[in-house]
């Protein structure tokens, strides 16, 4: 399954690009003035989403509203990082639980993959912080370190595995075939929203080659 990402500035444009979309997360934080309204009309208008709101520009109390606007309006799953406090993580995953909205817990390295006895104490720790997916991005360096990624997918959890940067663009499509969730794609060339991240267009004709569905 392949999940878009989208990081458009207004509403409208969410909204527009969603309409042929499937399966979408939407990074609320994106948005130029992200406020309840706005969420409001972009996640009563697709009820398969993915709810993101990643900045630290955005204060924790204003990025819990907004997240949990999503979820009221029926977001499918919302995204919390690993390292929000765990005050935080409860308090969105409680009321997300409520709303039978499922648990993306989320790591992510921008600059290495880790080795493997902390890659697997990273995935232990989404759990435990609630996560029904858990989420696992690191930037890869090296072959290794896709194969290492890769790797945590000999796992009943269930996980979504992504190796970031153009050294990692085979994670996201291997990853899928091998047991992760789902992946991500962008809506069109230009509009990445993570690095090595690949068009959906273009993934789809390469799942469609490898008859994976």
């Amino acid at each position: 399954m392949i999940c878009v990402s989208i990081a458009e500035k207004t509403a409208e444009d969410c909204i527009r690009t969603l309409e042929d979309i499937e399966f979408g997360e939407v990074r609320i934080d994106a948005l130029i003035k992200p406020s309840e309204a706005e969420v409001k009309r972009i996640f009563n208008s697709h009820k398969n989403l993915i709810a993101t709101c990643r900045t630290k520009e955005i204060k924790d109390s204003e990025r819990k509203n907004l997240l949990k606007t999503a979820i009221e309006c029926g977001a499918k799953f919302v995204d919390i990082e690993a390292e929000a406090t765990d005050d935080y993580k409860n308090e969105i995953s409680g009321f997300a639980q409520r709303k039978e909205c499922k648990i993306i817990i989320s790591y992510h390295n921008y600059e290495k993959t880790p080795v493997k006895a902390e890659l697997d104490q990273i995935v232990q720790w989404c759990f435990d912080s609630g996560a029904d997916i858990a989420k696992i991005a690191c930037m890869i360096n090296g072959p290794a370190d896709n194969a290492r990624l890769l790797g945590l997918l000999d796992s009943k959890r269930k996980l979504v595995i992504i190796g970031m940067g153009e050294k990692g663009r085979v994670t996201r499509i291997v990853a899928p075939l091998l047991g992760s969730v789902f992946t991500f794609a962008s809506s069109r060339k230009g509009r990445e929203t993570a690095p090595g991240q690949i068009e959906i267009e273009e993934l789809e004709n390469i799942f469609k080659v490898l008859k994976y569905e």
